[in-house]
């Protein structure tokens, strides 16, 4: 197995192929009834694309949990100091519906059934968003999304806690039904051997304020991008309206229940707006931006399956 060479890139790509026969005898953990309670609304992953893309990504991030692992052991042997739990935390970045989530619960799943690394814990930046009052106050509710619609003193403080090893770090959480932060309501992440952290500009590099002088990135130990076509991921993004439509939309709590009674039409229209208007502009003045400082890609085609993966060569 050769993967294609572009002596240009510091990427190797492989095909789905190629990248499938990496999965040496690394068992098959997930079934058939895991794709159902894992996949997002709309999404087509399957058990083929989990056993040639997933189970040679939970191998090959197994093998780096156990580098590290030992990294550390070897430097507290060296300073004298009992081992200390680090966790190795995990970046997902890429566009909304692109299926970062998707990605990042069946990762977690994996991962969590090796034996050396069995509590994996999955957090999404969403809850790290200023709440929807600041945003209005800020004039930013048409910018949610964009890196200066989150918390990003709050998100650095809680992946600085992490790294350190502290038990029960609390995060905020998210609500897509009310499409806002939910006060008072917090995720407890206690001491776990892997945390993923899934969001849409988790690689993006920028200004830098005097109290925090570092980046989300930082803090990983290994970093993905989940990509595709932007015209693909536009059509994936309207068809998971439609499919909202029907279902979360008609909720009485929902804050998009205006949308639930739409002509085919209508929706069409409204999703297309909203996808130009700021998920798209986020994508590409922000998001896409960060892909090529991911230590691996995920590259999907237009039937939302993985195509091709990069994989850094350094």
């Amino acid at each position: 197995m050769t993967p294609i060479c572009d002596h240009i890139s510091p990427y190797m790509t492989f095909t789905a192929e190629q990248w499938g026969t990496l999965r040496e005898s690394t068992p098959i953990s997930l079934g058939e009834e895991d794709l159902a309670r894992l996949r997002s609304l709309s999404d087509r992953l399957s058990m083929d694309e989990v056993v040639e893309i997933f189970m040679p990504l939970s191998r090959l991030l197994n093998l780096h949990v156990a580098a590290a692992q030992e990294l550390y052991r070897t430097t507290d042997t060296f300073l004298g100091k009992l081992p200390a739990k680090v966790p190795f935390v995990i970046g997902i970045a890429g566009s909304v519906a692109v299926g970062k989530s998707t990605t990042a619960r069946v990762l977690q799943t994996a991962l969590a059934r090796w034996p050396n690394h069995p509590k994996v814990d999955l957090i999404t930046t969403d809850g790290f968003l200023h709440p929807n009052a600041v945003l209005l106050e800020r004039g930013l509710m048409e910018r949610k999304g964009f890196p200066e619609s989150y918390d990003r003193r709050r998100l650095l403080s809680f992946l600085s806690d992490i790294k350190s090893g502290k038990p029960n770090v609390v995060a905020p959480v998210y609500s897509h039904l009310v499409y806002d932060v939910v006060p008072g309501e917090e995720v407890v992440v206690n001491q776990p051997d892997i945390l993923i952290v899934e969001g849409l500009t988790v690689l993006q590099t920028g200004p830098v304020d005097s109290g925090h002088p570092t980046f989300v990135s930082d803090y990983f130990d290994f970093s993905i991008y989940v990509d595709a076509d932007v015209a693909d991921i536009q059509k994936w993004y309207v068809e998971r309206f439609f499919a909202l439509r029907e279902t979360a939309f008609r909720d009485p709590q929902s804050y998009f229940r205006r949308f639930a009674d739409l002509d085919d039409e209508e929706a069409a229209r409204t999703a297309t707006a909203i996808w130009k208007r700021i998920n798209e502009r986020n994508l590409l003045e922000n998001i896409l931006p960060t892909r090529e400082r991911a230590d691996l890609i995920l590259r999907k085609g237009p039937g939302h399956s993985v195509t091709e993966v990069r994989l850094r060569r350094l």
